[in-house]
């Protein structure tokens, strides 16, 4: 209909029921001007048509129904855009979809929010908390232990810088780390020898730690103003959270000042496989400092006396590489 009149500078289409502009892609209007769509069921324009006329400056689309979503955003940015062609009465097209904009302002309508994809940040999202979950899996499973060696050197050097600075000597003479459920076997057994009979200066952390002070920093200033660390193991022992924190500030401070400060005291007889988190430590101490209650049967004499011996030693260095 349109190749016999490709000189055509000015078309009326208003009120014909169109609703899509497509078919001017496939026209040869290179004069066309002034262009009328004005009240047609138009929603959708496909901006890419008026590539196909080169020489419109005018159009009217009054009064069609245009869709206000992202679907129309390239549109609305061709008619705030686009110097060459005019939209006749461009601030007074309306919505007509969805119903929740019908009868507001086509220029109103935000099309910024159209570049941002949703389905994109919900991928991008998704796939961080998944990443995330393996990571914080894989490094409680494997790393959980090193992770926590870290933290306790860290808290064991600036604790030991302080002092240094300070230059506060050693209050005591050891800390007894213990469960509580040995409390008794310590008050009964261990104190009347170590403090009554012998006079050493024991910490312990229902008498001596500071009453409102963090409890690890509390271990901490236990275990570095004190000469010895001694550990009565038990299963209780073992299976305590605190005990654990405890032997491993312990081991700590025995692997940064390569120094023999443990004393173990076993008050049971315990299976090598129950002290695997304790194997490497144990292997050291135990040519050194390495004690028993159950072996001491009849001659706990002998016991007391062989942990005098352990307390009064000096320091002695210790090869870590063994």
């Amino acid at each position: 209909m349109f190749d016999p009149i490709q000189n055509l500078e000015a078309l009326d289409l208003s009120n014909n029921k169109l609703k899509s502009l497509d078919f001017l892609a496939k026209v040869n209007l290179t004069k066309l001007s002034w262009l009328d769509l004005s009240q047609n069921e138009l929603t959708m324009i496909n901006v890419s048509v008026f590539s196909f006329l080169p020489a419109l400056k005018y159009v009217n689309m009054a009064d069609n129904p245009f869709t206000c979503d992202c679907t129309n955003s390239d549109f609305q940015q061709w008619m705030l855009n686009n110097n060459q062609t005019q939209l006749v009465f461009a601030h007074s097209y309306t919505c007509g979809f969805p119903l929740a904009k019908k009868g507001t302002r086509f220029l109103d309508f935000d099309y910024h929010s159209c570049w941002v994809d949703a389905s994109f940040i919900c991928y991008i999202s998704s796939t961080c908390v998944i990443v995330l979950t393996l990571l914080t899996s894989f490094t409680y499973h494997f790393l959980r232990l090193h992770l926590l060696y870290a933290y306790y050197l860290f808290l064991a050097f600036l604790y030991d810088a302080k002092e240094r600075k300070r230059g506060s000597p050693q209050r005591y003479d050891a800390f007894i780390s213990y469960n509580v459920h040995d409390e008794l076997w310590v008050c009964r057994e261990m104190l009347p020898v170590l403090e009554g009979e012998q006079g050493w200066r024991l910490c312990l952390h229902h008498r001596d730690f500071l009453p409102g002070k963090p409890i690890i920093e509390n271990i901490t200033d236990a275990i570095y103003g004190s000469r010895k660390i001694i550990c009565v193991i038990s299963h209780h022992y073992l299976e305590s959270e605190w005990c654990s924190r405890e032997m491993q500030m312990a081991s700590y401070r025995l692997f940064d000042e390569q120094k023999d400060v443990l004393i173990l005291v076993f008050l049971e007889d315990i299976p090598a496989h129950q002290l695997s988190p304790y194997y490497h430590m144990r292997r050291l101490v135990k040519r050194h400092t390495y004690l028993s209650w159950t072996q001491a049967g009849q001659h706990p004499g002998l016991f007391w006396q062989n942990l005098r011996r352990a307390l009064d030693t000096p320091h002695a260095d210790l090869d870590l590489n063994e």
